[in-house]
Parts: C-alpha cells; structure tokens; sequence
C-alpha cells in the first residue's frame, strides 16, 4: 500500500470514530495522530490529554502543550498514580501493563465526561517489533491504535509529519522513564527523578537520541552510534555530572541506542 493510500485510510477510521481523546506525549507519533484528527474532525469533537507523573521527562510538558497549540486542539493536563500501584513500582515484566490501565482507565472517564466516543493511542506497526504488555491494557479496555489499523510504520509517520510541517517530524522517540530500569529493580520517584536530570544534561550537551539505562551504581549510556566519539570527548564533565548524581560507574553502550534494550534479557 503506497503512503498516500495509507494516509487516506486513516482519515476514514478517523472520521468513523466522530470524536475522540487522544492520548498525547507529544512524542512524533502522538502529534502525527493529533494531527490528522485535527484535519478530519472538528475542533470540539477533539480532546488531547497528556498525562504527567514521574514517569514522563519534566521537560516534555512545555512542549507538548505548544505542538497541541500549533496543531489547534485543546489539551488537558492530568496526573496518573502508577507509583501508587505495588505491581508497577516492583517492575516486573508487566509493568507497562498497570502503566496503562492506569492511563487509560483515566483516559475513559475524561471521554465518558466529554461526550466523546473513543479513545485513541499513537502506536504503530514498527511497535509490535518490541515487548509492549501494555497492549493488553488497551484490547482490554477497548482503545483504539488507528495508525496500526492504517498499516503505518514509525518510517511513514515520519514521512508524512514532516510533509505536513509538523515540527515534531524528526523528534527524538520519547518512553517512559521507567523504561531505564531492569526488571526486577524497584522504580522509585526518586529515581525517575535521578534518570530526567542525567538525560536533561545529555541532551543539553547536544545528544539529540539519548538513554540512560539504570543499574544500581553504574549507568549505561545509549546514543546514537554516530554520537559515540562525541560521549568521549566530553567524557570528563558527563562523568562529573553523573557522579554528582550518584553514579559510581559510567558507562557507553557500544552498540549505541536501540529501543527496547532492556528487554533484550527476555530474549536470552
């Protein structure tokens, strides 16, 4: 199916729905959604809502507020309690299971309340390549993925953002921060916290893709491969900052960033 075919076909799903909550990080995938909502449906049959929690980068929120502006749909700010919840905080391998039903449990009331039909997530086809128990949150509680409906990779919605002029075309990925700590390590506030500022400071040295994968006193750098020498020739005051964040041992991952890493010890 050509790229026009699919886009074509989103905006019918779209349409069929006739009002919906979008669930929106700001990420390039939610903003292309929000996006194509924004040009198929009117203004007041469209809600996004961005949930924040310890879980979601601190500097996220400024920016997904202005991409919703710049998309002309309204927003909503909420908080969600995960950490609240004892199997999530205990991270086992479901642990993006009680993320989401948490998410999307708040997600159909603000819907129910609005008097809008449905609700809707930005996953896509190149998704289903990694681990996501979350999935079964949202068959459970009947949320809608039209971009997987539409057959579109995270390739094509970067295609079609970019011909759309969404700023957010080229982004970086975004992921819950919970995503930095293995399996089995207790996730705290506390050390969501630690993970944002060591990524903040990354990022503001110029790392456009970066991860900061916990393991108890060291931490494993990922970047993109083409960012590698760059990690070096700074190394002297990453390792400064990081150690000032509690970090004994830092880390490069050689094998630079990838989606999912973490999740690689399932495999073996």
């Amino acid at each position: 199916m050509v790229l026009q075919d699919k886009l074509d076909r989103l905006k019918r799903i779209i349409l069929a729905y006739k009002s919906t909550v979008v669930a929106f990080s700001g990420g390039q995938d939610s903003a292309f959604l929000l996006k194509i909502c924004a040009l198929t449906l009117p203004p007041d049959k469209i809600l996004a809502v961005t949930a924040v929690s310890a879980t979601y980068p601190k500097d996220e929120l400024a920016k997904a507020k202005i991409l919703a502006k710049d998309i002309g749909v309204r927003i909503k700010v909420i908080k969600t309690a995960e950490l609240k919840n004892k199997k999530f905080s205990d991270n086992s391998f479901k642990r993006c299971y009680f993320c989401k039903q948490e998410l999307f449990s708040k997600l159909i009331l603000i819907a129910k309340r609005n008097k809008l039909n449905f609700v809707l997530d930005a996953s896509n086809i190149s998704d289903k390549l990694d681990y996501r128990p979350g999935n079964i949150a949202k068959r459970e509680l009947n949320i809608k993925s039209p971009l997987i409906q539409a057959g579109l990779s995270k390739e094509d919605i970067r295609g079609l953002s970019k011909k759309l002029g969404l700023s957010s075309w080229n982004k970086p990925s975004l992921a819950c921060l919970a995503s930095r700590i293995p399996y089995g390590t207790k996730i705290t506030a506390q050390l969501l916290k630690r993970i944002d500022q060591a990524e903040a400071y990354l990022i503001a040295q110029g790392f456009r893709q970066v991860r900061l994968r916990h393991h108890n006193d060291m931490c494993r750098i990922e970047v993109d491969k083409s960012g590698i020498r760059r990690l070096f020739n700074k190394r002297e005051r990453i390792i400064a900052r990081l150690k000032d964040l509690g970090y004994n041992y830092i880390t490069v991952d050689l094998e630079g960033y990838r989606r999912g890493s973490l999740n690689e010890v399932m495999d073996r």
